[in-house]
Order: C-alpha cells, then structure tokens, then sequence
C-alpha cells in the first residue's frame, strides 16, 4: 500500500495532502490557485497517481507560501508512499510536446536532492493567476522533500499556458515511470551501493 497522508501546518499554510502512488489519477486539489489546481489535476492524471490537496494559505499576501509548501509536502508525500524503494524502476525520461512547446523531463528517485530548471519562460510574468517564478519554487519545495533528482529543460515554446502544462504532464508521467515496480527485481533496491 504506497500512500502516505501528509498533515503540514505552519504560520503561513494549512496543508492536507494524500497520495496514492498506485492510483487512478482521481484528484481533488484546492490550492488557492485555479491554475495550480488544473496543473496539479493534470500531473495526478498523467501519473496515474490519486491525489488530493486542501490549502488554507495566506493569499492575501500572495501565492507564494501556499505554492512552496505545496510542493514541500508533495515531495514528503512520495518519499512515505515510496518507503524502502525496494522494487522500483528509480527512473524516468521523457520529452513531451504541448503544441508549440517541447520539454524534456528526467528523474531518478536517488536519495539525493537536485533541481536543474533549464526553463526560460516569455517576458509575461503569470500564467493565469500564478506568477511564473513559483513553478521553480514549487519544483524545489517537491525534489527537496522527495530527495530526488528531477532535470526540466525546455526544447521549445512560446506560451506560457503549454510550457507549463507540459512541465506538469511529464512530471506525472516520468514519476510514473520511475516509481513503478519492476517485475524482473522485484523486493530488490536498484543501487549497487544499498542504499537510495
């Protein structure tokens, strides 16, 4: 049973998250954000993950703490569900295309904490009602608390709409990918050292 239920609560957001990895892609998210809804509805579909989130945040200020701790207690939601890793694939790849836009997004579920965020976004500053720099933070909150390496390069793309949304469906898929179970080393952690 790879789920986890994360309860995070600070000064700035309350967070309720649950995750199942071996899902359906169902989700209800209510982040604050109708666009980070839809983008989070998307990665829960696209990774076949079961997903629901409900954030009370200090909107009034802006999105920013609610789009960090977001992605903090995502990421801490697939290092539960993922337990000893015992089994996994650890890695994904793919270069998905939205219209215009082309991304390239890379995982390995390593232990280890990396972003690489190759991502030039057009001068426009939000995308619906989410400034563009939060995708970054969102994505760092996630790999931090996860410990997993995640690359986002973008290829191509000219609206901002397509490039993240193609950011959000590779993630779901290459995370889908990765934390599948291989059936040829199934029980086995995919690490010559013994430890991920």
């Amino acid at each position: 049973m790879r789920k986890a239920e994360i309860n995070r609560k600070t000064n700035e957001t309350d967070i309720k998250l649950l995750l199942d990895l071996d899902g359906t892609g169902a989700s209800d998210i209510k982040s604050g954000s109708g666009f980070l809804d839809h983008m989070l509805e998307l990665f829960a579909k696209h990774g076949s993950f079961d997903l629901t989130v409900n954030c009370a945040g200090d909107t009034k200020v802006d999105m920013h703490h609610s789009v960090e701790d977001i992605g903090i207690s995502l990421g801490q939601g697939f290092k539960t569900a993922l337990g000893d890793k015992k089994g996994i694939t650890r890695y994904g790849c793919m270069c998905l295309p939205m219209d215009e836009a082309l991304l390239q997004v890379a995982v390995d579920i390593s232990g280890r904490s990396l972003l690489r965020f190759d991502v030039k976004f057009p001068d426009e500053y939000k995308v619906g009602d989410l400034d563009t720099e939060l995708i970054e933070e969102f994505l760092l909150g996630f790999v931090r608390n996860a410990e997993i390496t995640l690359h986002v390069a973008k290829m191509s793309g000219s609206n901002i709409h397509h490039i993240v949304e193609a950011i959000f469906k590779a993630l779901g898929r290459v995370l889908r990918q990765a934390v599948s179970i291989d059936i040829r080393n199934k029980g086995v952690l995919p690490s010559t050292k013994g430890v991920l």
